[in-house]
């Protein structure tokens, strides 16, 4: 077998409800907060395995970019302006294109589970649920590229804010 000629079938466990409908309605980029509250069906055959998860406040939940058109290694993000590998980024333009997003568990309702923190598009089809669980200190957790564009962009607010009280003067 060639290494990277493997293929795998997967099929939707459940699919996102949300009132999201275009890409353009889902905040992207530093700064974005995800508020938005949505609801996980999850597929009659699958609903065994909700058992206990009321257990968790939130969630993994892998999906799959079902619009995305193609792949490109490299691109811009709409955070720097700077072009990054595909796998730095969280670009719906991949060779597999699989989403991952954390979500605060509200309540589970039989096989329903309304999330808090979806950024994906109604119809989503999901691939899998798993507790959010992480024993990583903050301390030692590192964000690559995003903690370079996150200081930039706090020292920019500085700046304007002093740009902003010169103007006032005294």
């Amino acid at each position: 077998m060639n290494p990277g000629s493997e293929e795998y079938t997967v099929r939707p466990i459940g699919y996102i409800r949300s009132a999201y409908t275009e890409t353009s309605q889902v905040p992207k980029g530093l700064g974005a907060e995800h508020t938005m509250e949505g609801v996980l069906e999850v597929l009659p055959e699958f609903a065994a395995g909700l058992e206990e998860i009321e257990g968790f406040s939130h969630l993994w939940i892998l999906w799959v970019f079902h619009r995305a058109d193609g792949y490109s290694l490299v691109g811009g993000t709409p955070t720097d302006g700077r072009e990054h590998g595909v796998f730095a980024t969280r670009s719906p333009h991949r060779p597999n294109a699989i989403g991952l997003t954390a979500v605060e568990l509200i309540r589970r309702e039989g096989a329903r589970l309304v999330l808090k923190g979806v950024d994906m598009l109604d119809g989503t089809p999901v691939l899998d649920i798993k507790p959010y669980t992480s024993g990583i200190p903050m301390e030692r957790l590192r964000r690559g590229w995003l903690e370079e564009a996150e200081k930039a962009r706090e020292a920019e607010k500085v700046r304007e804010a002093e740009r902003a009280g010169e103007r006032s003067g005294p």
